[in-house]
């Protein structure tokens, strides 16, 4: 099984507990990803080959943090993600698979360029959901240019784009938390594919051992920590003066010291993942990335939300739908702001108890060796 992912890390971490479920189920694995990484592929374990598309920015450092821009999000999937990345993955991931020869495709739901490439080859694949509230799914955002990229591979013409479609669609979400108006096809199976890392046991250790009073997990995720601006600061002077232990992560990317020095009841890492943290969380405040939320939910974890970009909005959205969180506007939000975001989710059960609804949902899903279950079916 060859799987392939078209962005960052974010991309990836969906994908990884059916590969892990692929490898337990005796098959071979590898991955088709940015050249940017293949250093984050290997480190989880896996072999990793360049399917191309653009180089991902490497910055060591944080830049301005910018409104959110509609028009410039849908041109960055029309002509990043299903024009210049596709074209040139659809090319390198055909001559990939003419070489390594993989038996089933499974691709993030970005990853147009592979669904081209595993059709010109006659290869069966599989999608699996990245963007959980169903936002960017709109057909006339992306027909033409993957018919443009269809035609430079003598593919026919897809004016349905049937190819999003065709085989199987593997959801790592639950049902309920996908917009109403974009529901998934037939052929889509939810999965509690949730990933169990474990921490190291200073970590470990710290979390069993600390005060007995409640734990705030604040993340900007993997990507947008870097275009954050000035929103840690901001965060984390309304979270800290909270009667609550804060435990923030800033990425590999930075160091922690960027946030210079902070009160007792505030813990800055670069990384511990979340599956420690949210076990013992009673809020999660973060940029609403499909990742974090379907981690708080997947542990009945209520949240506060400062979307930036990319789907981000949309997932809050579905979050304040749910009542499963509040939304602040990550460009204004004051200190004072997300104290009182934060002390009113706290304070209202109700929040509590929407999420533990999300988290039975997702409790009764099935594993992701029924994922598997289901690809090896593709594949006789």
């Amino acid at each position: 099984m060859l799987f392939t992912f078209a962005g960052g890390t974010g991309h990836f971490l969906p994908l990884v507990p059916f590969a892990r479920a692929a490898e337990n189920a005796g098959h071979v694995v590898a991955f088709g990803a940015q050249a940017g990484m293949l250093t984050t592929v290997a480190a989880a374990g896996f072999s990793g080959y360049d399917g191309g598309g653009p180089t991902l920015l490497v910055t060591t450092g944080r830049t301005p943090l910018l409104e959110f821009d509609l028009a410039r999000e849908l041109s960055a999937i029309r002509d990043g993600y299903a024009g210049r990345t596709a074209r040139e993955r659809a090319t390198k991931l055909r001559q990939l698979c003419e070489v390594w020869r993989p038996d089933i495709l499974v691709c993030d739901e970005m990853d147009f360029g592979a669904l081209v490439a595993a059709e010109t080859m006659g290869i069966p694949y599989a999608t699996v959901i990245t963007i959980g509230s169903g936002a960017f799914a709109w057909p006339d955002l992306l027909r033409e240019p993957l018919n443009d990229i269809r035609q430079e591979h003598a593919l026919p013409p897809d004016p349905e784009l049937s190819m999003l479609r065709r085989y199987l669609i593997l959801s790592p979400f639950p049902p309920s938390f996908r917009d109403p108006a974009k529901p998934l096809p037939p052929n889509a199976h939810a999965i509690r594919a949730v990933a169990a890392e474990r921490a190291g046991s200073d970590d470990e250790s710290w979390l069993a051992n600390r005060a007995p009073r409640p734990l705030v997990y604040f993340t900007l995720g993997t990507i947008f920590n870097l275009e954050s601006g000035d929103l840690f600061e901001r965060a984390l002077k309304g979270l800290s003066n909270l009667p609550v232990d804060v435990v923030v992560t800033v990425g590999r990317e930075l160091d922690p010291q960027v946030l210079g020095p902070q009160p007792s009841n505030v813990h800055v890492r670069s990384y511990i993942p979340q599956s420690l943290l949210l076990a013992r969380c009673e809020l999660v405040v973060s940029h609403a990335g499909s990742g974090s939320v379907v981690g708080a939910l997947a542990h009945g974890v209520p949240m506060v939300l400062l979307p930036m970009g990319a789907d981000q909005p949309f997932n809050a959205a579905r979050c304040e739908d749910l009542h499963v969180g509040r939304v602040l506007h990550p460009v204004e939000a004051r200190p004072e702001d997300v104290r009182l975001a934060a002390l009113a989710v706290l304070s209202d059960a109700t929040y509590k108890q929407s999420a533990m609804r999300l988290k039975a949902e997702i409790a009764v899903l099935p594993d992701p060796a029924y994922g598997i279950r289901l690809l090896d079916r593709l594949g006789s």
